[in-house]
């Protein structure tokens, strides 16, 4: 049994086997584990990269930056790219899979929720997982939430407090609750030589 094996089994419509569901509830304590690790003790930004290598199973960029506590609740599905910051408090649910792209900037409390549940009482109230892609620079405002399926364009901001829903296009604000398009950003010359 694999990582992978444990991850195949969160796509929508597949199905768990036992060690699957085995292996993954291992690997849920394991992340807490680590977590604590991270969250109860100063670390230098050397030791966190290395603990959040630990956490993703993935090597961090040199450039990443990471303000504790953090918490996720399974760690392993989580891929960052270069030069992203994470500030403290944030809650990554990340079964379903979450993807930053570089350069992001991610504000306090962020949640990044993957994992919803099924509204028919007749499914016990099953869990339905689907991915979050966060693209290139994209900037996330403290406090805001954003649910399972969702994809972040480039260059786009997520105002504080916002509940994102639905997709949010490159070079775009976001603002509210449900989320709504507040205003269109136009690229610079800058953003073209990156």
């Amino acid at each position: 049994m694999t990582i992978d094996d444990v991850i195949s089994a969160f796509a929508e419509g597949a199905e768990e086997s036992p060690e699957q569901a085995a292996y993954a509830a291992v690997l849920c304590q394991e992340a807490i584990r680590i977590g604590m690790e991270l969250n109860t003790q100063y670390h230098t930004p050397e030791e966190i990269r290395e603990i959040m290598g630990r956490l993703t199973g993935k090597p961090m960029d040199d450039q990443f930056r990471l303000f504790p506590p953090f918490y996720t609740d399974f760690g392993k599905n989580i891929t960052v790219g270069k030069n992203v910051f994470i500030n403290s408090g944030c809650h990554f649910q990340d079964q379903g899979g979450i993807t930053i792209g570089d350069g992001t900037l991610i504000g306090h409390n962020v949640v990044l929720a993957t994992i919803n549940h099924d509204l028919d009482p007749a499914n016990g109230r099953k869990n339905h997982y689907a991915p979050i892609r966060i693209g290139t620079h994209v900037w996330i405002g403290s406090n805001a939430t954003v649910l399972p399926g969702v994809s972040i364009g480039d260059w786009a901001v997520v105002a504080a407090g916002a509940v994102v829903t639905r997709d949010v296009p490159p070079h775009t604000v976001v603002t509210g609750v449900p989320a709504r398009i507040q205003r269109r950003l136009e690229p610079s010359e800058k953003e073209a030589a990156i």
